[in-house]
């Protein structure tokens, strides 16, 4: 299976002849690694022999992030396959890991700016500093930095993708600067980091209950249709004003006259309108790995 394209098909690909290994499971390392690939980069992806927890929970999104990388099972707590990572990693631009300093300690990885000087490292972790052996996932960094609202579990793992992207950011700059001066160098994303800039917009109170995009807004709101829901992003004036003018001004008057259509109707006069206005999509309960 091909990965799903995560730039323009119309691009270059600007990473062409670049050789990244990856020793990243779970979510932040392989969306990193995915996106490194679709733009050329060659991606050999490491894992244990118990392989990569993501394939046993969801194999089909592993299967479509996988699939442009060569996929090799090391048990690099064994000396010789260990010795295997330094073959890959002789010829390699860039690794990326995730892992708790210790962990990378334990596989001599600490000190690779000294052991493969133009290797760009990108290091995803979940803390730093005196929590740099805290463990975390992506639930317990938003729940650190208020993007949650209990008891309702979050349907997008910020954190992570927001982790990814700096991965990816970090790999480029990584990558361009070594052309400059000569060396690669050690980038550090820290996943707590990342959660805590996409709180911000929560203590800031954009976002969250009674905010303006958290409800307060008539034009920026979830209304409940004839048949489902739709959401209503008309934020700028004039998009405000053609709500006010063919569908409603107050948060009353516009759930009043949605509830009358069936969303296909609303989605159909989100077009003429030209506003933003889209169907709801729900997550479908009871999904099943292919």
């Amino acid at each position: 299976m091909k990965s799903v394209a995560l730039m323009s098909t119309s691009s270059p690909e600007p990473l062409a002849g670049i050789r990244v290994v990856s020793l990243a499971s779970n979510l932040p390392g392989p969306v990193a690694a995915a996106q490194l690939a679709s733009m050329g980069a060659q991606v050999t992806k490491i894992e244990p022999p118990a392989g990569d927890p993501l394939a046993a929970v969801a194999r089909a999104w592993y299967d479509e992030l996988v699939g442009d990388q060569e996929i090799v099972v090391l048990d690099l707590k064994q000396s010789e396959q260990r010795g295997r990572l330094d073959d890959y990693l002789a010829d390699a631009d860039a690794l990326i890991t995730a892992m708790r300093p210790s962990a990378l300690s334990r596989l001599d990885l600490h000190r690779l700016s000294e052991t493969h000087p133009a290797l760009v490292h990108v290091e995803i972790v979940g803390h730093d500093g005196d929590a740099a052996e805290v463990p975390g996932h992506d639930l317990t960094y938003q729940a650190a930095h208020g993007t949650l609202c209990p008891p309702t579990m979050p349907l997008v793992p910020v954190a992570d993708f927001l982790g990814a992207e700096r991965a990816v950011s970090a790999a480029v700059a990584g990558l361009l600067s070594r052309t400059r001066v000569g060396r690669g160098g050690h980038y550090k994303i820290v996943l707590d980091h990342a959660a805590q800039m996409a709180g911000a917009a929560v203590r800031h109170g954009l976002m969250g209950p009674a905010t303006p995009l958290g409800g307060a807004l008539p034009t920026y709101r979830i209304y409940p249709t004839l048949d489902g829901y739709v959401a209503l992003g008309a934020l700028e004036p004039h998009f405000a004003a053609r709500v006010s003018e063919h569908i409603g001004r107050t948060i009353e008057e516009l759930e009043s006259t949605f509830k009358t259509r069936p969303t296909s109707y609303w989605e159909v006069i989100g077009r003429e309108l030209d506003i933003p206005l889209a169907e709801v999509k729900t997550p479908t309960s009871g999904v099943t790995n292919d």
